[in-house]
């Protein structure tokens, strides 16, 4: 599996640079609003800001790719990120920080189809889905790591600016050394919404659920911990473990979705995710507490994306799966784009708690939901499920690496 790895070691070095140097990004926003009395919405609005900006560019950086090629866009996309990196140390505005997130948001969408579209030209037909688990795992180690760059800030508040200015420059060397010729873009047509849900309920309904969710949380997670008095390196160390947590479940459920029907995996994490959720919210916890409940949460909310593909899959012919995967990337940012604004209105009203109150509101919703899809239709044949596949929850590209690999 690790000789998989080898003709695409310049873009895994990439991305895993590229997700420390960006990842820890909206924990620090928030925390420096937090920190200079921004309510709870104004919060949620920047980070919707990014959100908007990640769906929008997923759209159209196509176009700019085709233009002026792989490499000069690649490293267009992550100047304006550094550049946007090191304007937060200067301009201390909410108004610009809410256009500077929606800069990234787009710099960013434009960096995940440069790498994604670069993966789907090097990978064979034999081990698409080990390089997609190297991204996976090169992606999600990035951001978890980044997130300790927050206790940098204790004494020099500038200075994780400056390094993530510093990671993001440092991350463009790979590509721009590499031999590797440039890909060309495959187009991803996403499904109409109403061929979409028809296909597959759950599967639409269950990914918006999840986007919002997890919007939510990257939204205004650390906003909580710092609001029920724990310090920055506890709020790294939480954030960092929630994204451990949902990394080490996804192919333990995975492989039970395989197993049996998968709407009641689906169900399962949904309801598990909303129970976590009461508890962090309603029992009196400690740091120790919170963070272990936090990576139960991280677990189940991370796995539900990549069920809601499967389950969806189940359901389409090979040739639809594509063009379904890549329309359920964008519910998925609508939900997370959606998500930011619904959590900061439950601060507003409930407190601090509120943040997990609607959370575990939308992850109760999303497992009534599935119960009620559960009467509705006949579980799928165990022999005619597709195999489970763990994704990330990037841009449309990525569902062409996701599709392509399981076929």
């Amino acid at each position: 599996m690790m000789s998989s790895a080898y003709p695409v070691r310049a873009l895994l070095v990439a991305i895993f640079i590229l997700m420390m140097g960006s990842g820890f990004l909206s924990t620090l926003i928030a925390i420096r609003l937090e920190i200079a009395g921004a309510s709870a919405g104004i919060i949620g609005l920047v980070a919707t800001s990014y959100f908007a900006g990640l769906m929008l560019g997923s759209l159209r950086v196509e176009k700019v790719i085709t233009r002026i090629g792989h490499i000069r866009a690649f490293a267009a996309f992550v100047t304006v990120y550094s550049a946007s990196s090191l304007t937060y140390a200067i301009i201390d505005h909410p108004g610009v920080w809410t256009a500077l997130r929606f800069i990234d948001g787009f710099a960013m969408a434009g960096v995940f189809v440069c790498l994604e579209s670069w993966l789907n030209q090097q990978a064979s037909p034999q081990n698409r889905s080990a390089v997609l688990a190297f991204y996976m795992i090169a992606l999600y180690c990035g951001q978890a790591a980044g997130q300790f760059l927050l206790n940098l800030g204790d004494n020099a508040p500038d200075l994780p600016f400056m390094v993530s200015a510093i990671l993001l420059s440092i991350a463009l060397l790979p590509v721009l050394l590499t031999r590797m010729e440039q890909p060309r873009i495959e187009a991803v047509a996403p499904f109409s919404l109403r061929r979409l849900y028809k296909a597959s309920p759950l599967g639409i309904v269950g990914t918006l659920m999840t986007g919002a969710m997890l919007g939510a949380f990257y939204a205004l997670g650390a906003v909580y911990i710092q609001r029920i008095g724990m310090g920055l390196s506890q709020v790294a160390l939480f954030t960092s473990c929630v994204i451990a947590g949902g990394v080490a479940l996804q192919y333990p459920l995975g492989l039970l979705s395989d197993r049996f029907d998968r709407r009641l995996i689906v169900i399962l994490c949904f309801v598990a995710a909303a129970a976590v959720c009461a508890a962090i919210a309603l029992l009196p916890l400690g740091p120790t507490g919170t963070i272990a409940l936090g990576s139960l949460f991280g677990g189940f909310a991370f796995a539900l994306y990549p069920l809601c593909v499967a389950h969806s899959n189940d359901h389409l012919t090979e040739e639809e799966r594509i063009s379904a995967s890549g329309g359920l990337v964008l519910v998925y940012s609508a939900g997370a784009v959606a998500g930011p604004l619904v959590g900061s209105a439950g601060m507003g009203a409930f407190g601090p708690t509120g943040i997990f109150i609607i959370i575990g509101a939308l992850a109760a919703w999303g497992g009534a939901f599935g119960i009620w899809r559960l009467a509705m239709r006949a579980a799928v044949p165990g022999e005619l499920q597709q195999n489970f596949q763990s994704l990330p929850r990037t841009t449309p590209m990525a569902a062409v690496l996701e599709a392509e690999g399981d076929s």
